[in-house]
């Protein structure tokens, strides 16, 4: 593999993460491709009809000859939110397994997965299982060089406090002194793209900032100009939400059921990057502004 300037395939290139990664590497005018259900999206960006490669990572026989002459193998594919029936070990495993047997008939010399922080901790959790069971399988291979990276979460996930702060109140569990370091998706990209070039095999990395889930309440009143309306619920009701959304369909209860598990104690990552949370509400803020 050319170190300076590996072939490189982005996988879920649509997606938060990974628009985010395709346009770090637009800014560094690097040559790669991406894989995509629609290109529409992609062309907008400003991507080149070459560099495009058109293929569903759940059905394995598309994915033919998609990796030949890829040196690294980007992939943030994954789902938050079903649709199209599909469940978690459709996408999160089964279509990441399907991409990493090609990649590995193909000869990529290197795949790096996005999973979840702490996510091998909470394997009773639908959505981080799916995702650590093809990282097992990934750190398995003896073809490829595996790499596993665990973000905490992002900023988009985090803007949900920005939406209740709109609405007027925010809600949090117990004091609301959980900690955690979220990261922006640019800063996340950026550091998938410096882990081809390292050494070591699972990372886990978080934003430059620690709060409590408080001081995000606060910080998204602040962002609007409002004077904070934090109500702290008592810790049984985060269990006894978490029980139900667990018995729900994944459809329903999986987001759910992957949000109430994770706010149930500090999720602090090792920190990068020097995108601020507070900035980001504020930015939102002002579009909506304009």
């Amino acid at each position: 593999m050319n170190k300076t300037n590996p072939r490189i395939l982005i996988a879920g290139a649509t997606g938060y993460l990974g628009s985010h990664i395709v346009n770090v590497l637009l800014k560094q005018k690097v040559d790669f491709k991406v894989l995509v259900r629609s290109k529409n999206k992609l062309l907008e960006m400003g991507l080149l009809d070459k560099q495009i490669e058109i293929a569903h990572v759940t059905d394995a026989s598309t994915l033919h000859g998609c990796c030949e002459g890829i040196d690294v193998v980007i992939s943030s594919v994954g789902i938050t939110r079903q649709k199209d029936g599909l469940s978690f070990m459709d996408v999160d495993f089964q279509a990441n397994l399907n991409l990493l047997e090609e990649a590995e008939r193909a000869g990529v010399k290197k795949f790096i997965y996005i999973s979840a922080f702490n996510a091998p901790k909470y394997q009773g959790v639908r959505l981080l299982r799916a995702k650590e069971r093809f990282a097992k399988r990934l750190l398995a291979s003896k073809v490829l060089e595996p790499c596993i990276v665990r973000p905490n979460g992002f900023f988009s996930d985090i803007e949900e406090f920005y939406s209740m702060a709109k609405s007027g109140r925010v809600y949090v569990f117990g004091k609301g002194n959980v900690q955690l370091n979220p990261i922006h998706g640019e800063d996340l990209a950026r550091f998938c793209l410096e882990v081809i070039n390292k050494e070591g095999n699972e990372f886990d990395i978080g934003g430059a900032e620690v709060f409590s889930v408080y001081d995000v309440a606060e910080l998204a009143f602040h962002a609007q100009d409002k004077t904070p309306r934090i109500t702290c619920l008592p810790d049984w009701v985060r269990k006894i939400s978490l029980f139900i959304a667990a018995k729900l369909p994944e459809k329903f209860g999986g987001p759910a059921e992957f949000f109430l598990t994770v706010m149930a104690q500090n999720m602090v990552a090792p920190t990068y990057g020097k995108r601020k949370l507070g900035d980001h509400f504020r930015n939102i803020f002002q579009e909506e502004n304009k």
